[in-house]
């Protein structure tokens, strides 16, 4: 309880700077603009969930795609004929009819030609028509004996479904490389693409960043003639004329001497010798191989890069270049370097986009809920604050002003790193609250058991920290481990979710254990009590001896029913999945005589049962964008859904301007890679667990943590609660609570097996419960008191996420006092042995004494 002058420096300089770290955030914009410029501006970003952002409608330029198909097919033509063939020709393109024509110099080679070129036949799976495969190409003779390749428009619809498929898949890498920011990515139509981006000021960048191809190609420059000359000479065969960044032309080989998709790294970085900014990039390995060839061939020829079909640069090759790395020069400035790197990192798009519609949208859960969300977790504060003040007291003060501090902590930080805070990411912050309220309990409670031994009140304050640390330690560092994992793992609202979580663990050991024995050191020096009087209140009496084991086969047997039940409803019956996983259909609407009152549209709508109903603000006041879940049916489901919509909102004064199909903003890769991320997380949890504890210890955890999770995802099947990015949120926060309970319950049966050595197992782990169930139940009532408002007053937009954490949470600790202890035992783990003890003892012994030598 002796405070160093140095460690109460830290407590002091941590807050002061936690508080002007998270100060702006909360204050108007015009005294932000007036702050100090060491102070982070402009701070925490909102996500499109909470403040709206910038909107973006891209389209992807069909006659782009089919010139440059044409293009390789021209080139892929040329070369299967010529190079491998010996077959001379002349080809000529058609982009009206999307064609080329091949003229041959020998006539008799026709038979030999038409078996080569139909060996560049693509045959593409067509989902538009069922999934049957779509021939790309058609192959033909014209009446003056030319030979023809024609795009098929079926051929033209699957690549151009496909590439935009992959574009939204290169925009979100793209976003992700300049921060967390979680944008909505969806595409509209056939060939279009919206993307909302939360917060991004530079509206111009963004457009750039998203929209540049980033196609980069390496080509040869064609020796001994300029592209003046050429133009007036004719194009030598398999030429092409490019302009140069610089303002001028080049003459250029068409095949692509090495292509941009070898590339595994790109940085911004400085010319030493000529102090410019350029762009460092390195080659994968095969790339690397092939450069190096390139290079050790053409010495003294000129090597031209080229991005987006613009030459960048075309410097002479002095040297073999061996090492699979150079770099790009050209008028670049720093920012233009690092946003050049960016795109190069995160791939090229397969396509041109062009930009055709850009406005502003409002917070995607809309103002009315917002506000809704805002009061509920007003009251949940002050219900979980006032609680631990009734419970605990003087001691609860102190347990309020670090969580209070600790809340101030995560905004600072995330402040500080600039990152975006979504639905998710509050998911991660309510995680987090809830592990720095239990910690808080846990050294009260152990506190308590201390004084109850015997021990004087400065004993039983120093037993009840170091005994406790233990047990948070376990607890924190599992969840930390788990918010890695998912960060590095995960994207999108994932990575959102561990951001916030992860900080909130940290921050979380600094105030629950640092910050409150401070305080009580404090209190203690100026009141010097002769006992402890900690709990006012509690639930559950001490001493309890509830035989848990003794009903646990039951347990065991219901939670088996209910596990196969949950998993039975998710195979046959499946999700009610939202617009997030399925799309649906966009309904622009505008209000015909004033601004539009997106609360009311999200009631008119909402009544209708078809499904989760998104509602936003979209550009000018009157105007409002509508998102229905696709319907089961099909198309002319959906059409009914739009004509519902349509009806409702006419007798509002609301006209329909545009309907579009949309996709889901989740596609396939980012649930997948989600799964994986969570799958990992547990895993690299049982081998802590494990680490620490037992092995039994870690396939308890980890059973019972599966078993929460299958019962929280059992909910949303068997009752159709719908299953949106939310839900994510909370199935993620649910697995910390269980991870939570379940490593304070195990910590403590592990120590009672040191102590009670000769005790039955079932009897020990009852008496592990009945010690732990008293913080268990103030810790689960303190989650129900944040979670409660929100379900009764946080609106329809977050009614599902807070149903699913207040069912997980139950669960959670059900798994952890029942489950649990029944799974230890049928894993196998067994009280050790006076001659296994005995052994311990000594190895410890031998391994103090070497270290005190």
């Amino acid at each position: 309880m002796n405070h160093s002058p140095f460690r109460v420096f830290i407590i002091l300089f941590v807050a002061i700077a936690g508080i002007l770290m998270a100060a702006p955030n909360f204050l108007p914009k015009n005294v932000q603009d007036a702050l100090p410029d060491w102070l982070p501006k402009p701070g925490l970003v909102l996500g499109l969930d909470l403040q709206g952002g910038s909107h973006l409608l891209l389209e992807v330029d069909r006659k782009g795609i089919v010139d440059q198909r044409l293009s390789d097919v021209r080139r892929d033509a040329r070369n299967v004929l010529a190079n491998q063939n010996g077959i001379g020709n002349l080809i000529t393109t058609d982009a009206d009819r999307n064609a080329i024509f091949i003229e041959l110099t020998d006539p008799t080679q026709k038979a030999q030609a038409e078996t080569a070129i139909r060996g560049l036949q693509n045959t593409l799976s067509n989902a538009l028509i069922g999934g049957v495969g779509v021939d790309e190409m058609a192959f033909g003779e014209t009446p003056d004996g030319r030979l023809s390749i024609t795009l098929t428009p079926d051929g033209i619809t699957q690549r151009m479904s496909s590439l935009v498929a992959q574009s939204m898949e290169v925009i979100r890498s793209r976003i992700d490389e300049i921060g967390t920011t979680e944008p909505t990515i969806q595409r509209q139509g056939d060939t279009r693409v919206m993307v909302q981006v939360p917060g991004f000021g530079d509206s111009t960048r963004l457009k750039n960043l998203i929209s540049q191809t980033a196609r980069l190609t390496f080509h040869m420059v064609y020796p001994g003639l300029s592209a003046d000359q050429a133009e007036v000479q004719g194009l030598p065969a398999g030429t092409m004329i490019l302009p140069s960044q610089d303002g001028g032309r080049e003459l250029l080989y068409e095949d692509v001497a090495l292509g941009g998709e070898s590339l595994v790294d790109a940085q911004p970085s400085y010319d030493q010798q000529r102090g410019i900014p350029v762009v460092s990039f390195k080659f994968d390995t095969r790339g690397a191989i092939s450069f190096g060839e390139i290079t050790s061939k053409a010495v003294g020829q000129r090597f031209a890069i080229v991005l987006d079909n613009q030459v960048i640069t075309a410097p002479v090759i002095q040297q073999p270049i061996t090492g699979g790395q150079g770099q790009i020069s050209g008028t670049f400035t720093t920012a233009t370097a690092n946003d050049l790197a960016v795109l190069l990192r995160a791939g090229a798009l397969p396509a041109s986009l062009n930009v055709i519609e850009e406005r502003t949208v409002d917070a995607s859960l809309g103002a009315d809920s917002i506000q809704a969300g805002f009061t509920a977790g007003v009251v949940a504060a002050v219900l979980v604050l006032a609680f631990m003040v009734i419970a605990y007291g003087i001691w609860g003060v102190f347990a309020n002003v670090s969580l209070i501090l600790n809340i101030i902590l995560i905004f600072a930080a995330l402040s500080t790193l600039g990152a975006t805070l979504t639905l998710p990411g509050i998911a991660g912050i309510v995680l987090t609250i809830g592990m720095a309220v239990d910690a808080n309990v846990l050294i009260y409670e152990r506190m308590r058991e201390e004084q109850r031994a015997g021990k004087t009140p400065i004993q039983a304050i120093n037993a009840g920290f170091s005994r406790a640390w233990g047990t948070i330690i376990d607890s924190h560092l599992t969840q930390l481990v788990a918010a890695v994992v998912l960060y590095f793992m995960g994207s999108g609202p994932i990575q959102g979710f561990a951001v916030t979580l992860g900080l909130g663990i940290i921050t979380s050991l600094f105030t629950s254990y640092t910050v409150t024995s401070y305080q009580v050191g404090l209190w203690f020096k100026l009141r010097r009590p002769k006992t402890l009087k900690i709990q006012h209140f509690r639930f559950i009496p001490d001493g309890t001896t509830i035989p848990f084991m003794k009903i646990s086969k039951y347990v065991i047997a219901c939670s088996i029913i209910m596990t196969g039940v949950s998993i039975g409803s998710a195979v046959f019956k499946g999700f009610n999945l939202g617009i997030d996983f399925v799309g649906g259909t966009a309904i622009e609407i505008q209000h015909v005589g004033g601004p539009a009152d997106v609360g009311r549209v999200r009631e008119l709508t909402s009544d209708l049962g078809l499904g989760e109903i998104q509602v936003q603000g979209f550009g000018t006041p009157q105007d409002v964008l509508v998102r229905v879940q696709a319907q089961e049916g099909g198309q002319s489901a959906d059409q009914i859904a739009v004509a519902k919509v349509t009806e409702v909102l006419a007798a509002e004064n609301y006209e329909v301007r545009r309907t579009e199909a949309v996709s889901g903003t989740v596609s396939g890769e980012l649930a997948w890679t989600g799964t994986i991320a969570v799958i990992i997380a547990l895993a690299c949890i049982l081998i802590y667990i494990w680490f620490r504890f037992e092995w039994q210890f870690a396939m308890a955890a980890v059973t019972t943590t599966s078993h929460d999770l299958i019962m929280t995802i059992g909910l949303f099947s068997l009752t159709g609660l719908e299953f949106n990015l939310s839900s994510i949120a909370a199935v993620l926060t649910l697995v910390g609570l269980s991870l939570n309970e379940t490593v304070v319950v195990s910590d403590r049966i592990r120590e009672n097996l040191t102590k009670y050595r000769k005790m039955p197992l079932p009897e020990l782990i009852d008496l592990s419960i009945n010690q732990t169930i008293v913080r268990t139940s103030l810790t689960q009532f303190t989650l129900l008191l944040a979670l409660i408002p929100l379900v009764l007053f946080g609106g329809e937009s977050l009614r599902s996420f807070v149903i699913a954490m207040t069912f997980g949470s139950i669960v959670g600790m059900y798994s952890s006092v029942i489950v649990n202890g029944p799974i230890l035992i049928n894993f196998g783990l067994k009280q050790k042995t006076d001659e296994q003890l005995a052994a311990e003892d000594a190895e410890k012994k031998r391994n103090a004494d070497g270290a005190a030598v």
